[in-house]
């Protein structure tokens, strides 16, 4: 079973300007995804997909493959990962190259590690799945939640006005870091979020969504704080 780790990295973040090879705790963010594909030993292929050349010299300088580039379609601000995952696939098909597995990662995601990688692989092929999503419970139950409506807050679901909140049925979201999939299912789907989908439970300090400077700075203090406990 052939696997490949495509990390998606172009080159025009808006709201962080360069922000997928800007330092993180002192060294290129896209580092810590790269490294983790490459130490898990389990991936057939580490390629990064982009069009950016700085981009590209940088993942070659960590270990990944650039075997081609991004064309203007994927590279644009409203292609999709579904978008980028399908022309990386197609385009190794082209040479010759299939694989069975596959798994995504993000380019901004130091959370994410070999140890990770290796169990997410593990628990998809032991299941029936298509894809497995690492995911994290929201901090507070959504069924409370409030909408402003006509100047004035309401209750989006006023039937739980008086639940307790330990009474609640969790609700998870997608942490944004990487998927892993089935290569045929998401051929045949297009889409990683349809079709039988596994969860992985990831705690809510190694989880942090980077879209501003605050968030960017709110991460390093988990990551800082992540390490601490690997070393204890």
């Amino acid at each position: 079973m052939k696997k490949i780790a495509i990390i998606t990295a172009r080159g025009g973040s808006k709201r962080i300007p360069r922000k997928n090879i800007k330092d993180f705790c002192g060294k290129p963010i896209l580092a810590y995804s790269i490294e983790a594909a490459v130490s898990s030993g389990i991936f057939d292929e580490v390629m990064v997909s982009t069009e950016d050349k700085e981009i590209a010299q940088l993942a070659k300088q960590y270990g990944a493959k650039v075997p081609f580039y991004r064309s203007e379609k994927t590279a644009g601000d409203f292609a999709t990962t579904n978008d980028v995952i399908l022309e990386v696939l197609e385009e190794y098909e082209k040479r010759g190259e299939y694989f069975d597995l596959g798994c995504c990662i993000y380019p901004t995601a130091p959370f994410v590690t070999a140890a990770k990688l290796q169990s997410a692989v593990e628990q998809l092929l032991e299941s029936d799945a298509d894809t497995l999503i690492p995911v994290v419970p929201f901090s507070y139950p959504p069924q409370r939640a409030m909408i402003v409506k006509n100047e004035r807050l309401i209750f989006e679901y006023p039937e739980y006005l008086d639940s307790r909140s330990q009474d609640l049925e969790p609700h998870y979201h997608d942490v944004g870091q990487f998927y892993v999939f089935r290569t045929e299912s998401f051929k045949r789907n297009r889409k990683l979020m349809i079709g039988n989908i596994l969860p992985m439970v990831i705690p809510e300090l190694e989880v942090q969504d980077i879209d501003n400077q605050t968030d960017w700075e709110i991460a390093e203090m988990k990551y800082r704080i992540m390490m601490e406990k690997c070393e204890q």
